[in-house]
């Protein structure tokens, strides 16, 4: 684990780190047209130190937008397509005894990579999601009592189709708790599929920063203040969630914790060293729909999480003071 920072978030270097990730935006977005704002929240989400979540039809790009994040980090990138048959094995690597040597050797899976794009995560097996899952939170593969590290930087891009439900095995709302942020990419609007039928739909990516960079700004996110008006903020709104009538489960504390360092990244990531309210506003809704439960009867009846993350934040009182306090 790597260590706290030893010196406070200076605005210069606030202002670097913002202008390093609209540059990496920029990039990405040559592959992922029209999409800036899920580009902005999966760069975040790196960040922070987090994983993605996409719920998306095929099509929309998820393999290139991974691919593209590997790129233009000058990191490894690896894809897994999940299936019914895929054993923990195929994803963490085994232990192979090598005859010559005498001894044991580990034959690392595709999991070791910077960016790992989990294509289908809910069509395998509980068993194979939870060994990517223990990867996603120990950052380490144990294999016959020997741990190996994925190293620095990982993150998990994992994916669901909304659409195709029959033969897949739905993520436990404590695996679901894992991922910083659920989004989606979509299709593109007109303007943007015109581009992408003129330009192709797979173009070169020049790399503009680097591993050693992102741990920097990673490192810079843990370092964002944040005030205690906006830790309040944060824990009236998780409690709203849980005090919600349509919700059986509200936010976990990972939950909370997960939201303010997106919250930190996000700040970073406008060049600023503190968090504000609206840093907190506009991430409440990828951050923590996808760790409610509904109760039946509110499923019946058409709500949505995503409805009752937009309720809470119009019940919550705002803080009045931005996040410099």
């Amino acid at each position: 684990m790597t260590t706290e920072p030893q010196t406070p978030l200076t605005d210069e270097r606030a202002r670097w780190a913002g202008e390093a990730l609209r540059t990496a935006a920029d990039a990405v977005e040559q592959a992922i047209q029209g999409k800036r704002r899920v580009i902005e929240l999966v760069l975040a989400t790196s960040m922070a130190g987090g994983h993605v979540l996409l719920e998306d039809v095929p099509g929309t790009g998820k393999t290139a937008l991974a691919r593209s994040l590997a790129q233009v980090i000058q990191g490894t990138s690896s894809r897994i397509q999940f299936t019914p048959d895929l054993l923990p094995g195929d994803v963490t690597g085994i232990t192979v005894y090598d005859q010559k040597q005498g001894v044991f050797e580990f034959h690392a899976g595709p999991i070791f990579a910077n960016v790992v794009l989990a294509d289908e995560i809910n069509r395998a097996s509980p068993k194979t999601q939870s060994a990517l899952l223990e990867v996603m939170e120990e950052r380490q593969v144990t294999v016959d009592g020997q741990s190996h590290p994925v190293g620095s930087p990982f993150m998990v891009i994992a994916t669901q189709n909304p659409v195709e439900q029959a033969g897949t095995y739905r993520l436990p709302e404590a695996q679901l708790d894992r991922f910083m942020i659920k989004t989606s990419i979509g299709y593109p609007d007109g303007a943007a599929m015109m581009r992408i039928l003129q330009r192709g739909a797979d173009p070169e990516i020049e790399p503009v920063v680097n591993t050693g960079t992102l741990l920097q700004m990673q490192e810079f996110a843990r370092s964002v203040h944040v005030s205690p008006l906006i830790a309040d903020y944060v824990t009236r709104l998780v409690e709203a969630t849980r005090r919600a009538s349509e919700v059986r489960l509200g936010a976990s504390v990972r939950g909370a914790l997960s939201l303010v360092r997106m919250a930190s990244a996000w700040a970073l990531a406008n060049a600023r060293a503190y968090v504000t309210p609206d840093d907190v506003r506009d991430l409440a809704l990828p951050v923590l729909s996808h760790r409610l439960v509904l109760e039946p009867e509110a499923e019946f009846d058409g709500v949505t999480a995503e409805q009752v993350i937009g309720q809470v934040l119009l019940d919550v009182d705002v803080p009045r003071e931005n996040g410099t306090e």
